[in-house]
């Protein structure tokens, strides 16, 4: 009988900021959490990865490699950032060098099930629940939709 190659990660080659809370099961390695952090259970954070301080990350949210987070942010129940856009028309199939960054600004907040693609996102930015955001957010306010666009301004 055959047996699979088996990968079991939990934390490991984590560095850590004072005070941090870890819910386990997750998989956190190789990556920075900064001070006073949350991350939830059933989360993953990837191999490089940072993580201001004060920012909670919920559960099942998946982190990717290239990926920063500014501080003071929010990222929602099974958030999925991402960090292959398929630009050769398919999968980069461990061709990391097609692979592009996401860097998220400081006092963010991300919606449960928001989708992130490879983007730039200003400070101060609400990311409504279920949200796609396929392209960067240089000013502060609320999006949302699919793909995510500015809500009205209307007081």
């Amino acid at each position: 009988m055959n047996q699979p190659d088996l990968h079991r990660v939990g934390v490991r080659d984590v560095e850590f900021g004072a005070r941090v809370k870890i819910v386990e099961p997750c998989n956190l390695y190789d990556c920075w959490i900064g001070d006073d952090c949350f991350v939830g259970p059933f989360t993953e954070i990837q191999k490089g990865v940072r993580v201001g301080a004060r920012t909670r990350v919920q559960s099942h949210a998946f982190i990717c490699e290239l990926v920063t987070i500014g501080e003071d942010c929010f990222v929602g129940h099974g958030v999925m950032f991402i960090n292959d856009t398929f630009s050769s028309g398919s999968p980069s199939r461990g061709h990391k060098e097609l692979w592009r960054e996401t860097v998220i600004g400081n006092r963010v907040s991300i919606g449960s099930n928001a989708t992130i693609m490879p983007v730039r996102i200003a400070d101060d930015v609400v990311i409504g629940a279920g949200s796609v955001v396929t392209r960067d957010i240089t000013a502060a306010g609320t999006y949302a939709g699919n793909p995510a666009r500015r809500l009205d301004q209307r007081k």
